[in-house]
């Protein structure tokens, strides 16, 4: 795709939101009586409540701090859950995912200084470079690049447009997709049933410079809601600018009471610099130094989704997604002379293009006393050519690549599953059944090469995956949960033809398989208390990754069996529900999570590898806060992350200057918002509060450490209509 097309694609959207923009305006002049703006009110902080009817659970509330039993078309109970409110902290600027992720247990970031790509990773399960061993969604559809075959991700949806993460684990690749546990989804906020808009323009270090707009009503029969952001930052290190581009459009129809046809559109395009990877002794004399002066990265994603909802008689209810879309990752690496201030001397091109499109659909059923069935399918299809370029312009242009083609590789994938869950119900007791069933088949063919082995096969693996749950209620608000479930991650193309490895055509590693088992107790016995404890472990069979396992040697194949296991825990209490009288609007909430895991290769094709702890696997997270509300616009946050100390590959070994651990590290963030009146907002914050310096993502070849942000800050402001 040229630049003048992304140029173009992003004219478009800007033009659709000023039309709408428009069209909200004289809806809102156009609206008889008083209006009073909800910032106005006495809005309550509480909580969200879900109301339940009395043969689904024997309680008739439960707080928004996981999901309703029956989701949609998805049955849940049993599953353990963790859902964020973004609406409930103050907004996050710029690249400071922590704060996304803060309130959920066990997710550990690989952070880097500019927003190219999510690292993330849990309970210890594989590297968190790209997140590829957790499945990410927004709003049920995938977010990697192939979700199958090259589940890397380099996209992340605007946290303005994000009305809640989830986080579900236990059984999470029965109702979404093979992957293991957890998936984590998120929710795009709805059309508004008023006219509201809302402008942010916000600045800080490093050349920040934010702005967020968006505009969301009635249009007639249709509903619709319109963003578009713009972020920029020079970096923390030379060449570490980017700048990034996204807007979304939703339109909601509803054909009738019990009918809905939802459309939804996607774009984002972002390109930065990229600073360079340093040794652990060029990170001690001096972390903000530049390696790579000429290093870029360009990236730009495309999606749009339909979905179709039939509420039918209201014991019965069908959901059906369309999506198709296209992402493209062109990554410039350029060839540097030696000496002080590195020269570059030529650039390799490497171009990775995605075609992609699926189909979800599901169908519920609810029958007897609170039983429940949910059946269903998904079909997938991606097309992914990937080209390597050399070039003697180090500034090569990337969407017009001059010089040697010296890689290509014509890729494609075919994935479908069905799948059906069964929920009974015996009193206070309740069971789930489940089973998935996956075909996936990956394609490569391989037509340049530097190395002499040029693949050219198809790969196919038909693997079943079943689940079992359990659950009980007890006393006042209380639940036991025990999950049993099966997840596999399915072979990639890197796992069988790469650019970067010398693979024989006979290769052809097994899936890595995983069967976890999880039992806990949560529950919400008081109002504004909520707490979650359970117990863990995952065996994980056959891993598959490129290994370094000495400076010289690296392995492709199934590397052995881990058993990862631990104890994990969640709870927030509103400390204000504790002095009678206080207003509904003021909140004082305190919140606190933390996982202990003990990791350990069980069996191993290298010699002395069993008994190790593998790569990631820090013994003990921990965060906590403390966020103050007060209606009708304030919020303060202060939170905490705390990380142990685990090892950059799984020999446990160092490489070169660097340590086999990376230290444990602490890091504090502050952020706030606060109403001035009637429709103004100011807003700001400070990131690693205590500018702590540290580094938390170590590339397996070489040793090689990407520092962490120092100390940043913002201040901004904000208009709502």
């Amino acid at each position: 795709m040229k630049r003048s097309r992304v140029k173009c694609t992003f004219r478009a959207l800007a033009c659709a939101l000023a039309c709408l923009c428009a069209v909200a305006g004289a809806q809102a002049r156009a609206h008889q009586g008083p209006r009073s703006h909800p910032s106005k009110q006495a809005v309550s902080r509480i909580p969200r409540i879900l109301i339940r009817a009395p043969w689904l659970f024997n309680r008739a509330t439960r707080y928004a701090h996981s999901m309703p039993e029956l989701s949609g078309p998805n049955i849940t109970v049993t599953k353990k859950t963790t859902v964020v409110q973004l609406s409930d902290q103050p907004p996050i600027i710029d690249n400071h995912e922590r704060e996304l992720f803060d309130r959920m247990p066990g997710i550990v970031l690989a952070e880097q200084q500019n927003p190219t790509e999510l690292n993330i990773n849990y309970r210890g399960l594989g590297n968190p470079q790209e997140s590829e061993y957790i499945l990410l969604m927004q709003d049920g559809v995938p977010m990697e690049m192939d979700w199958i075959a090259y589940p890397t991700l380099y996209y992340i949806p605007i946290p303005q447009t994000v009305k809640e993460v989830r986080m579900i684990r236990g059984g999470s690749g029965l109702l979404y997709g093979p992957e293991p546990e957890p998936v984590i989804d998120f929710v795009s906020r709805k059309p508004s049933p008023t006219t509201t808009g809302t402008i942010q323009q916000v600045g800080g270090s490093d050349g920040l410079y934010s702005t967020y707009g968006s505009m969301s009503g009635p249009a007639g029969p249709l509903g619709y809601r319109a963003d578009f952001s713009h972020r920029q930052s020079d970096g923390q290190r030379a060449n570490g600018n980017y700048d990034l581009n996204s807007g979304d459009l939703a339109l909601d129809y509803r054909l009738d009471s019990r009918q809905s046809l939802d459309l939804a559109v996607h774009a984002y395009s972002l390109q930065s610099g990229l600073a360079g990877l340093m040794t652990h002794a060029q990170w001690r004399a001096n972390p903000n130094q530049t390696t790579t002066p000429h290093d870029r990265d360009w990236e730009s994603r495309y999606t749009a989704i339909l979905t179709y909802r039939n509420s039918f008689n209201g014991k019965n209810l069908f959901v059906q997604k369309l999506w198709s879309g296209y992402q493209d990752l062109i990554t410039r690496s350029d060839a540097y002379a030696g000496g002080a201030a590195p020269i570059a001397t030529s650039a390799t091109l490497a171009a990775q293009r995605f075609h992609y499109t699926g189909l979800d659909g599901r169908f519920l059923h609810q029958y007897g006393r609170g039983a429940a069935l949910t059946v269903g399918y998904t079909a997938y299809a991606s097309n992914s050519p990937y080209r390597e370029f050399h070039s003697a312009n180090p500034v090569a242009d990337p969407y017009d690549p001059s010089g040697t083609l010296i890689y290509n590789d014509e890729r494609r994938t075919r994935y479908a599953a069905v799948f059906a869950e069964n929920l009974y119900r015996f009193k206070r007791f309740h069971v789930v059944v489940s089973a998935r069933f996956n075909h996936e088949q990956i394609a490569t063919h391989e037509t340049v090469a530097a190395h002499p082995y040029l693949v050219n096969g198809v790969y196919t693996r038909n693997i079943p995956l079943f689940g079992f749950g359990i659950g009980n209620d007890f006393g006042r608000g209380n639940e036991t949960y025990l999950n049993i479930s099966q997840g596999f991650r399915p072979v990639r193309y890197l796992d069988v033809a790469s650019p970067f490895g010398k693979f024989s055509p006979a290769n052809n590693p097994n899936p890595t398989k995983y069967l976890t088992y999880e039992a806990g107790v949560h529950g919400w016995p008081l109002r504004g208390f909520y707490y979650d404890v359970s117990a863990f472990q995952i065996n994980v069979r056959n891993r598959i990754e490129s290994e370094q396992l000495t400076q010289t040697a690296s392995i492709n194949v199934n590397t052995g069996d881990t058993r990862n296991r631990g104890v994990e825990a969640e709870s927030s209490y509103d400390l204000l529900r504790l002095r009678p009288g206080t207003p509904d609007g003021e909140h004082l909430t305190l919140f606190g999570n933390a996982s202990y895991l003990n990791a350990r290769f069980t069996g191993s094709i290298i010699p002395g590898q069993v008994g190790k702890t593998p790569a990631y696997s820090p013994s003990y997270v921990l965060k906590g806060g403390l966020t103050f509300t007060e209606a009708p616009g304030l919020k303060l946050s202060l939170i905490v992350d705390a990380v142990g100390s685990q090892y950059m590959q799984d020999n446990d070994q160092a490489v070169g200057t660097t340590p086999a651990r990376i230290p444990a590290y602490t890091v504090a963030d502050f952020s706030g918002e606060y109403e001035l009146g009637g429709h103004w907002r100011v807003l700001g914050g400070v990131s690693n509060l205590t500018d702590r310096r540290y580094y938390s993502r170590v590339f397996l070849f070489g040793g090689m450490l990407e520092p962490a942000l120092s100390r940043q800050f913002y201040l901004g402001i904000a208009y709502h209509l």
